[in-house]
């Protein structure tokens, strides 16, 4: 009786693991059919301008990068960050905010001067993007563009508000009507990324006296700002 008893709970022993490892395999089949599956690879090329200034003997070039679109988030800047993080660490260019606000990423993108960190990238494999500086600007590096001239041009122009007798501080405003106010609209959002004035044929042959686009707006938008006692001024 009592080896019958002892084999009893052998067998008891010994099913129970039985049960367990199925219980494990099904919860294993379970996860695995849970998981999404894998998207297939979608290899896009990326077509980049180089240009190195410690190598002044080698020209300017175009580097061509192959990224999988399905394992890069979806705007231009993802794309060379993926490059530089991944690929090749000597690739320069801009970049801070991400948002759209700072204007640090504006670069050439298949012909069109735009901001990197709005530009969707084409999901369309078989099309290469490209990718180059500002037109006609000086080259720093790569895609980073030499911005000293346009900054020394939005500077002239004085872009602060200016006053013939200051407010006291902290007993009076800059008072200004709604409609007065609703004058700037469009104008104080310019975020000198300086992509209209690289667009311009203009600028482009003249940028050594010609203000630009974006320096002629900033200079209007201070004209036509009522808190501003220099108008005459600014005209002169």
């Amino acid at each position: 009786m009592a080896g019958e008893l002892q084999l009893f709970r052998l067998c008891r022993s010994a099913l129970g693991q039985v049960r367990n490892y199925h219980s494990s395999a099904n919860l294993c089949a379970a996860a695995a059919a849970a998981a999404p599956a894998q998207k297939p690879k979608l290899m896009k090329k990326v077509e980049v301008y180089r240009w190195n200034p410690d190598q002044p003997e080698k020209k300017p070039y175009v580097q061509t990068y192959e990224i999988d679109l399905n394992d890069c988030s979806p705007m231009v800047l993802d794309a060379l960050i993926k490059i530089k993080n991944e690929m090749d660490t000597t690739l320069t260019f801009r970049r801070s905010c991400r948002e759209g606000i700072c204007g640090s990423c504006a670069m050439n993108i298949n012909g069109t001067n735009t901001l990197a960190c709005i530009s969707h990238m084409d999901r369309d494999a078989s099309k290469p993007l490209k990718i180059y500086p500002l037109p006609h600007m000086y080259v720093i590096k790569d895609l980073v563009p030499d911005m000293s001239n346009f900054y020394k041009q939005y500077a002239s122009i004085k872009p602060y508000l200016q006053r013939k007798v200051e407010p006291v501080a902290g007993k009076e405003q800059y008072i200004q009507s709604e409609r007065d106010r609703s004058k700037l609209d469009g104008l104080y959002e310019c975020i000198l990324c300086a992509c209209c004035s690289t667009s311009c044929p203009s600028y482009w042959w003249n940028g050594d006296k010609y203000l630009g686009p974006a320096v002629l707006m900033q200079a209007y938008r201070w004209l036509v700002d009522s808190r501003d006692d220099y108008t005459r001024e600014r005209l002169e």
